[in-house]
């Protein structure tokens, strides 16, 4: 095997990759569906196009957080209490990505068959998107700022045994 030379974060790089990438999906998933409802509202269909692309990027991108998520969990040394956390946070990200690809490709068909208008049931279920977007932040927000993943003291804690 191999050994990473890894910093006082416990990360071969300098700062978690995670967070940049998972801020970009987050605000082009709310961005996409912000442009899904002006455009419902005032009939712009350009804020239909602008909306799919968004939430194209933004399937593609979910899939890169993801695997960057994944390597830094790995690195972080997670303890009992943040476990539990953790695993939530990594189910919920793992069903977005499938929810998130799935939506797009609904959201395409749309494009195509019915380009000047949205139904109203695929703004219901984008709305149930947000909603869950909304809570795995909250729960990723929990990992950084409750428990301290990939922050320093933590980090040296972890390594002395303090954490368990």
């Amino acid at each position: 095997m191999f050994n990473l030379l890894l910093n006082s974060r416990n990360l071969p790089y300098p700062d978690p990759l995670h967070p940049i990438i998972v801020h970009f999906v987050i605000a082009m998933i709310f961005f996409s569906f912000f442009c899904d409802v002006v455009g419902y509202v005032t009939g712009n269909i350009k804020m239909f196009e602008v909306s799919f692309w968004n939430l194209f990027v933004a399937s593609v991108s979910i899939f890169l957080a993801i695997i960057a998520g994944q390597f830094e969990a790995g690195l972080s040394q997670p303890y009992e209490a943040v476990k539990p956390v953790l695993n939530l946070h990594t189910i919920i990200g793992w069903s977005l990505a499938g929810f998130v690809a799935t939506i797009t490709a609904w959201r395409f068909v749309i494009r195509i068959h019915h380009f000047k208008k949205i139904p109203p049931a695929y703004l219901g279920v984008a709305t149930v998107l947000i909603i869950l977007v909304s809570f795995q932040v909250y729960l990723g927000t929990r990992l950084v700022w409750v428990y301290g993943l990939h922050i320093e003291p933590v980090v040296q804690a972890a390594k002395e045994g303090i954490l368990q």
